[in-house]
Order: structure tokens, then C-alpha cells, then sequence
């Protein structure tokens, strides 16, 4: 309710004509009410009747009154979280050094490239990395995730951002923003939408609608002179019909006031769509780009998989039997605390109720994996001693071939078969003998593959991109059901694909969070760089995920489809609403043109409506011109429903939908409003 009375208090302040300048349709409308108003007063004065004049004044002025309220509703809405980063900004202030002294200072007087001190229960004064240190910090003020994360200088997850807190340790921080353009002021403005700047397609239409204005207005203007030469060919009087209030009246319900009282609202609502689902973006641009997205480049670890690859099947080596082959790679995973490690002893767990062995810290030298190596494992003391191994399978197979032993082509026949399916083969020996082979399956996140069904039906064609070797790239892809794939890629590949769809007129988005994702970030007319990335990769991107969830990518590319929708739904609406006020008002206004006697005149048989008379067909027309805006303002703070559907079967819809019903709703609306007001001698 309080979001509501400040955006009422608003309505009220944005009357002023500076700033209706900035809305071409709306200050027409804005001028109309004046002249009408004007006229009104000038009747007051000379002692003439004045009663319709005030009442279309009066309607005039709550289209333009209900039209700013839109505007302030969506504003509003983001403003008591703003309020409450201002506070955090004001109240923060910084541990400055200095020559290795320490000065206390407002964390607004930060300069790029100064180093603050931050330590337990520290406010981060500003955007930064971490150059010397490790710490805890709480980054709920910004996310909205109660979970605290880990950062440390070096890596990519040094950035931190300001109006987070430290929770623990003790960090050095470089500041990496002037104080305006840090992170926390970027966000403020963004949901106060103070600084929110027309996209291209907004300028566009906002010259269509310019246009189809002028056009209007000199129809509405020349209408005069040919009233007064029919009235006069005709032998009538038509000056109380044809005033000037009536025409300016007749402007502002042709011209199409409803999506030009309704645009800022709806581009400022697309925004807060996608601060709700804690992305920021930095333009109003980015988020109509990604309405435009044709290609989506998704990383396949944690974007298209759970990231964790996990152990789903033991594959015994020929004489070797199953039970042992497990009973093994659970002893050599021991002190695995990777979740593959892990996933290896609860599968052992799982299938044959095994339970690792306890040793004497004397007995058992846990072999940790390394680079170099690429295997891990356990040698445990004893008559004989063992040597437990796992890893990749051409490390087990030099490190057999180096003890004499050989590896079985039954087992590479099964490295070759995992590899293929899409999974990870990992190969256990004990000693010189290879005993069998663990299936580390990356499991494909459920419900993804129906999500990229979707994107198809829009035409998004989707790529994966990923490390993995050819043949695990292809089955993964194949399972997930995308439509390319990369495999091994580089940031230089990925730099060049980006380019190479670019070249071909599509756009591209991607997600991203280390340095070395920056420059495709930076080409991508898309760029979501995650939260928890370095501060290369979120200053390359023009959005933020706080989250840090790359699946969000495709709720954003969602979130720009349903901002575009939502404009062109109400756009073919209101031109449709214009065409069916002109046909329900001209015909009633001129129904009495070269009547004679008892027969009326030609243009009356096109007053399907009966409308009583040219007075309260203005009137009610003026009237329901008002009303549809505040009808349609929760339409342009939701936004329409968002279908997944191809841009020309969309285009049908909204043309069946918003045209039709934006011709036909007129009609109704304006009959119910002209049968109120006679009712109730308002005309």
C-alpha cells in the first residue's frame, strides 16, 4: 500500500511538462488537457455553459495522471530495496592504507586503486579484489544467499563487491571502482530506474509513435475545415460538434496514448523482472538483446550437468571379479574428498555392502592425485605390501607398463565404450594388475533437454561448450539434445565462434566467470558474468548473475522475450484501440450531416453503436481512453504470459489476441460508458 501512495504522491510531480517532454505522445496529451482547461476557464469567465468542457478537461488530465502513475508504480517497486543500499552505502566507511598506516575514512572518498583493510565484521567499503589474504564473507545484502562464500586473492574468486561483509580473517583489498560506478550504485539506479536509458527499440518506437502523432493531428486539424464547408454546403450549424475542445479531445483518443503512457512502465518492469531473479543488468539494452538471443553458448559443467561426475557402475577386468574390483577402488578412495571420490565409496556401499577398511596411520600412505600423475591412490604396509591406484587410463597404463605388467584390451575395449557413452572412465590396479574400470557418469541435469526443446521452438539454436574430448563432448550433447557442441575449447575458440556467429547476423549469449572468459563476454552481445567470478569477467559482461547459477542464462534469454512480448502485445493493442475509437466516434459525431426532416444523414448508418450524441460519444470516448490505461497496468508490470513459440506464430497470437481484442474492447467499453453517463445527465 505504501509502494502505492508514493506512487500516487509521483503522478502528481511527473505533471510537470519538463517532463512530459520526454514522452512526445503523453505532452500532447498533457497540451490538450491545458487548452481544454483553458477554454473551460474562458467559459467560467464570459458566464457560458461550461459543464462539458470541465468534464473533458478534468478526463484529459487523469489520462495523463494515470499514465505517470504507471510509470511511478514500476519505479517504486524496486525503491525501498535501493533505500536500503543507500543506508549500507552511507553508513560504510573504510580502513584506508597509506604508507602502511591505517586512516579511517568514507567509504564515497575511495579512489580507484586504493588498498582498504577488511576484518571480521568489516563492511567492504567497495568494488575490489582481494590482493593479499583469505576471508569468509556474507554477500547476502547483494544476492539475497544466506550461505557465505569463500575469497581469496589470486584465482577467480578474488572480486568482491561492495556492502558485503566480512565474516571472518582478515583481507586486503584493492579498490577497483571510483565511487558512482561501483557495483551497489549501478544496482541503485537500476531499480529506482532513475537512470534507466531508452534501448534502440524503444527509440524506434517511440518515432513510429511520433509519427503515427503528427499524422493525427493533422487528420484531427484539417477535419475542421471540412466540417465547416459539409455544414455549410448543408445548411447547418456544426460549431458546437466541431470546438475546439472536442478536437483536442478527438487527438488524444486517436493518437496512441495507451502504450505511450504505458512504455516506460513496461521497459522499467522488463528490468525488475530480471532484479527479481537477482540478475543485474547493466543497460536496458542488454536485456532487449536478450529477447533478440538466436544463439546460446552454455558451459557444459554446471550449466547442462551437475558438474559432479559420479561413479554408476564397476566394470570388472577378465578373471576378476566384481566384488574385489569394488572392494579395491573403495580402498583407494579413502581420502578422495572430490565428490567423485566419494561417489566411488557409496557405490561400494550401495551394491555390495563394503565398508572401508581401518589401517594403523602407520600402515596405510595415502598417494593424493596430482597433474603430473594423474592418479591417486593408497600403498598399504604389510607381507606383501599393496599399491592401490585409480586414474585416467593412460597414467595406470604407463605406470603397470613401469612395473612389468601389462593392460588387458578387454579393459581398453571398456575405457573406449565409457568414453563414448559420454562418461569417465577411471582405471584401478593393484600392483602391476589392472583389475577393472570405474564408470563416472556426468549426469545431465533432468528437465534440461525439454528446455532446450523449447528454445528450438523459438529458433535458439544452442552450443555447448566444454573441455572434454571429442567423444564425450558428442554424448553428453546427444543426451542434453543441443544443437552444437565444442569440445576442448579454448577462450581463444570461444572468442572466434562468438565472432564467427556474429558474422552471420545472430546474436549471441554466453555465461562466464574468470578472466579468461572476459573478452568473449566482452564480444558477446550478451554477456552474463557470474557474482562469484573475478572482476575482469563482471566488468566484460553487460549482466551480473548474483546467484552465480549459469542455468540462469536461460531464464534471462526468457525474461528479454517476455519484455518484448509484452510490448508488442499492448503496442498492437493501442494502434488497434485508435482504429476502433475513430470508427465509434467520427460516424456518431457527424450522424446529423445533410439530415432532412424525420431522415437522418449518411454517416449514421455507420453509428453502429448508437451512440446518443456527438457530446457523449467524445466524452465516453475520452473516458475509456483513461480508464484502459490503469486497466493495463498490471499487464505491463506482470508482462504477458510467456510461451515458448517461433516469432511468427507469436506475431499471429498477439495480432488475434491484442488486434482483434484491442478493435473489439473499444466498442463495448465506449456503448457501457455512453449509456452510464446519459443515465446519469452528465451530458
Amino acid at each position: 500500500m505504501s509502494t502505492v501512495k508514493e506512487a500516487l504522491k509521483s503522478s502528481f510531480v511527473k505533471m510537470d511538462p519538463r517532463v512530459q517532454a520526454k514522452k512526445p505522445v503523453m505532452l500532447v496529451t498533457w497540451l490538450g488537457a491545458l487548452l481544454v482547461t483553458v477554454i473551460c476557464v474562458l467559459h467560467v469567465v464570459q458566464g457560458q455553459s461550461f459543464g462539458f468542457e470541465l468534464q473533458l478537461a478534468l478526463w484529459l488530465w487523469f489520462t495523463v495522471l494515470f499514465a505517470n502513475f504507471s510509470e511511478a508504480l514500476a519505479e517504486g517497486r524496486g525503491k525501498a530495496q535501493a533505500e536500503a543500499m543507500k543506508k549500507t552505502r552511507a553508513q560504510t566507511v573504510a580502513r584506508r592504507l597509506e604508507n602502511g598506516k591505517e586512516q579511517t575514512v568514507p567509504s564515497q572518498s575511495l579512489n580507484k586503486g586504493d588498498v582498504v583493510l577488511c576484518e571480521t565484521g568489516d563492511i567492504i567499503p567497495g568494488d575490489g579484489e582481494i590482493i593479499e589474504g583469505i576471508a569468509i564473507v556474507d554477500e547476502s545484502a547483494i544476492t539475497g544467499e544466506s550461505a557465505p562464500v569463500v575469497r581469496e586473492a589470486g584465482g577467480d574468486r578474488s572480486a568482491v563487491t561492495g556492502g558485503t561483509r566480512v565474516i571472518s580473517d582478515r583481507i586486503l583489498v584493492k579498490i577497483t571502482a571510483t565511487s558512482g560506478n561501483s557495483f551497489l550504485d549501478r544496482m541503485i539506479n537500476l531499480v529506482e530506474g532513475a537512470k534507466r536509458q531508452k534501448t534502440p527499440n524503444e527509440i524506434a518506437l517511440g518515432i513510429l509513435l511520433i509519427s503515427l502523432t503528427v499524422i493525427l493531428i493533422l487528420s484531427v486539424v484539417t477535419l475542421k475545415v471540412f466540417a465547416d464547408f459539409s455544414a455549410k454546403s448543408a445548411g447547418q450549424d456544426l460549431s458546437n460538434v466541431v470546438s475546439i475542445p472536442v478536437l483536442s479531445a478527438l487527438i488524444v483518443c486517436l493518437i496512441p496514448t495507451t502504450i505511450g503512457g504505458l512504455l516506460s512502465a513496461i521497459g522499467i518492469s522488463g528490468m525488475d523482472r530480471l532484479i527479481r531473479k537477482n540478475v543485474i543488468a547493466k543497460s536496458g539494452r542488454a536485456v532487449e538483446a536478450a529477447g533478440d538471443i538466436d544463439v546460446l553458448m552454455l558451459d557444459k559443467t554446471g550449466t547442462i550437468t551437475l558438474g559432479n561426475r559420479m561413479a554408476t557402475e564397476f566394470v570388472a577386468a577378465p578373471g576378476i571379479s566384481v566384488n574385489h574390483l569394488a572392494e579395491v577402488s573403495q580402498l583407494a578412495s579413502m581420502s578422495d574428498e572430490t565428490p567423485e571420490g566419494r561417489s566411488i565409496v557409496v557405490l561400494a556401499k550401495e551394491l555390495y555392502a563394503l565398508r572401508a577398511q581401518s589401517f594403523h596411520p602407520q600402515q596405510a600412505h595415502f598417494v593424493p592425485f596430482s597433474a603430473h600423475t594423474r592418479m591417486s591412490g593408497v600403498d598399504i604396509e604389510g607381507n606383501p605390501k599393496r599399491e592401490l591406484r585409480k586414474g585416467a587410463a593412460d597414467s595406470i597404463r604407463k605406470y603397470i607398463e613401469s612395473k612389468g605388467g601389462k593392460f588387458p584390451s578387454e579393459v581398453q575395449s571398456a575405457v573406449d565404450s565409457i568414453a563414448k557413452k559420454g562418461g569417465t572412465p577411471l582405471v584401478v590396479c593393484e600392483d602391476e594388475k589392472v583389475l577393472g574400470v570405474i564408470y563416472l557418469k556426468d549426469v545431465v541435469k533432468g528437465g534440461i533437454k525439454e528446455r532446450f526443446a523449447e528454445l528450438r521452438k523459438m529458433g535458439i539454436r544452442t552450443v555447448m561448450v566444454t573441455g572434454d574430448n571429442e567423444l564425450t563432448a558428442a554424448a553428453i550433447a546427444a543426451e542434453a539434445g543441443v544443437d552444437d557442441y565444442m569440445a576442448q575449447a579454448t577462450p581463444e575458440m570461444k572468442l572466434m565462434r562468438i565472432r564467427q556467429e556474429q558474422s552471420q547476423g545472430r546474436l549471441v549469449a554466453m555465461t562466464g566467470d574468470g578472466t579468461n572468459d572476459a573478452p568473449a563476454l566482452a564480444q558477446a552481445d550478451v554477456g552474463v558474468a557470474m557474482n562469484t567470478g573475478t572482476q575482469a569477467a563482471r566488468e566484460a559482461g553487460n549482466m551480473v548473475d548474483l546467484d552465480s547459477n549459469p542455468t540462469k542464462l536461460i531464464e534471462i534469454v526468457e525474461a528479454g522475450k517476455q519484455l518484448l512480448m509484452t510490448r508488442g502485445a499492448l503496442t498492437t493493442f493501442s494502434i488497434s484501440n485508435d482504429i476502433a475509437k475513430y470508427f465509434a466516434i467520427i460516424p456518431a459525431m457527424f450522424g446529423g450531416l445533410y439530415a432532412v426532416g424525420s431522415v437522418k444523414g449518411p454517416l449514421q448508418a455507420l453509428n453502429v453503436m448508437q451512440l446518443s450524441s456527438p457530446q457523449s460519444a467524445v466524452l465516453s470516448a475520452v473516458i475509456f481512453n483513461a480508464l484502459i490505461i490503469v486497466a493495463l497496468i498490471p499487464l505491463a508490470l506482470k508482462g504477458v504470459p510467456y510461451r515458448a513459440l517461433g516469432a511468427n506464430l507469436i506475431l499471429r497470437t498477439n495480432i488475434l489476441i491484442y488486434g482483434v481484442g484491442g478493435i473489439l474492447v473499444p466498442f463495448v467499453g465506449i456503448k457501457l460508458i455512453d449509456m452510464v453517463i446519459v443515465n446519469l445527465g452528465m451530458v
